[in-house]
């Protein structure tokens, strides 16, 4: 039985066994059982190893029904152990009560949802090891000054540490990707809240809003991207808009830039 690669969901399949390998290997269980969540096991190149690890206590999410069938009949003691769900609508907490890793080949067409679902339980997720194409890989990565740079570079540096692994050629999958691929490590770094350089604690809610509005328009100054979102009748609008840093363009700004930034106008926001 094989499975075929569905266009529909994004899918190629790694069929490097040494590559797998690698990525396996690249997960930290430090010295404990770690819960891990594999994401999109697919016909289980990644899953064979993880099975053979036993500092981890492995589940796995898989949309795929034929992809599901397959695991089931060629892998011993998926029960219990593999759901057939949609990873973006599913209740994280009905399988791990509290901390848990993620690994995966994350589909390419929705690895930027992958990630936000992610952040959005970021206290609960330490480590992320995850295959995902070059150039996305490259752009999370990335730091400010980079035209790679971007919203997703921003929003998970704030909360982790980005480490670009290695390159994967498009040989290494079934079928080949027309892209590269590589391979990243997110670890959690020891941010606990966005605090602006005065203690002034930022929502991460408005910090999400400003980073996202103002690469929307990444080609103004911050000026005039953020202009839709502010108000001019606010007090102090002119005081604050007259900041040399709204002269610079998104890219040019670091997580900490941000910060302040969001803490700068958050009483001007309409």
């Amino acid at each position: 039985m094989e499975v075929r690669a569905k266009k529909s969901l994004g899918q190629h399949f790694l069929v490097d066994l040494g590559v797998a390998g690698r990525i396996v290997d690249s997960l930290n269980a430090e010295g404990t059982k770690a819960d891990v969540l594999e994401i999109g096991p697919g016909m289980g190149v990644l899953t064979r190893f993880l099975l053979q690890r036993e500092d981890i206590n492995l589940k796995m999410v898989e949309l795929d029904g034929e992809s599901v069938d397959y695991l089931l009949t060629h892998y011993n003691g998926m029960q219990g152990r593999l759901y057939q769900a949609d990873y973006l609508k599913l209740d994280i907490h009905r399988l791990f009560g509290g901390q848990y890793k993620i690994i995966g080949n994350f589909p390419y067409n929705i690895s930027s949802q992958i990630f936000f679902k992610i952040l959005d339980d970021r206290d609960r997720v330490p480590e992320v090891v995850c295959m995902i194409q070059k150039e996305v890989a490259e752009r999370i990565a990335e730091g400010p000054g980079s035209k790679t740079y971007g919203i997703l570079s921003v929003l998970l540096q704030a909360w982790y540490d980005i480490e670009y692994l290695f390159t994967v050629e498009p040989g290494a999958f079934a079928p080949p990707p027309k892209v590269r691929s590589a391979v990243i490590r997110l670890k959690r770094n020891g941010r606990t809240a966005l605090l602006a350089a005065d203690g002034t604690p930022v929502e991460d809610k408005l910090f999400r809003t400003v980073v996202k509005t103002a690469f929307n328009q990444r080609r103004k100054t911050l000026r005039n991207a953020l202009k839709p979102m502010l108000n001019p009748e606010a007090e102090g609008y002119a005081g604050i808009m007259a900041d040399p840093v709204f002269d610079l363009r998104a890219e040019r700004l670091g997580v900490e830039d941000f910060i302040e930034l969001a803490e700068k106008i958050s009483g001007l926001v309409r």
